[in-house]
């Protein structure tokens, strides 16, 4: 059995779930608090990051990007990286996009003040960070409305990993409720597709203690 080690509030253990899904790879999870130092998890991965996907043979596999790499190979079909070198430039492109600049200007800042915060009593939400990463957001949605505008999907024709990493991030900044839905309707279209399909459900599905999402979170209608 394979095991995720994994954290809801890791967009990154958040890709690789859906990944896992959409290839249709069996496996089970485990919560990993990364600040506790577990020294079995350490063991695992060195750096004390999630995610890490533990092989039924007792090998890991660590970060987001390397398993995404690693089941894309072992498993081709359905193929989330681009059928030539181009198309997987981009999507390697957008995908350190998202996990970069969108988790460095939106993702990082919100999740800690909405709902870290809250969910460890760590203090009170810094309201320049949130307003900073609210304005930093619209940026971001446009860009994806500009993607979504001129293509079937933010890499190309096809839905890709780009497509699985940037709605990995909007999922969590959505729990917190701080997407802008109503001024973006191409961007919440896009999202809405992706958040429809089974692949995807799990994480709907699940609740962060001591932070409820808003109503519109796992409605697929929204």
């Amino acid at each position: 059995m394979r095991y995720l080690y994994h954290h809801e509030l890791s967009p990154a253990s958040r890709t690789v779930r859906i990944v896992l899904a959409e290839k249709g790879v069996p496996f089970g999870l485990r919560v990993e608090e990364t600040w506790r130092r577990n020294e079995a998890f350490l063991a695992l991965n060195p750096a004390g990051e999630v995610p890490v996907l533990l092989e039924p043979d007792g090998f890991p596999v660590c970060g987001g990007w390397a398993i995404c790499e690693y089941l894309e190979e072992l498993y081709p079909s359905p193929g989330l990286l681009g059928a030539d070198p181009r198309a997987r430039a981009e999507v390697r492109r957008l995908v350190e996009w998202f996990d970069t600049k969108f988790f460095r200007e939106v993702t990082e800042p919100v999740v800690r003040e909405k709902i870290f915060s809250r969910m460890y009593g760590s203090g009170s939400p810094d309201s320049r960070e949130i307003r900073a990463a609210n304005a930093n957001l619209r940026e971001h949605l446009k860009y994806i409305r500009h993607l979504y505008d001129r293509r079937s999907w933010l890499a190309g024709d096809v839905m890709t990993l780009a497509d699985l990493a940037a709605a990995a991030h909007l999922s969590l900044v959505d729990y917190a409720g701080d997407v802008p839905w109503s001024e973006f309707r191409e961007t919440k279209e896009w999202y809405a597709i992706l958040k429809s399909r089974p692949s995807f459900r799990p994480l709907l599905e699940a609740s962060i203690p001591a932070v409820r999402p808003p109503p519109h979170y796992a409605d697929l209608d929204f």
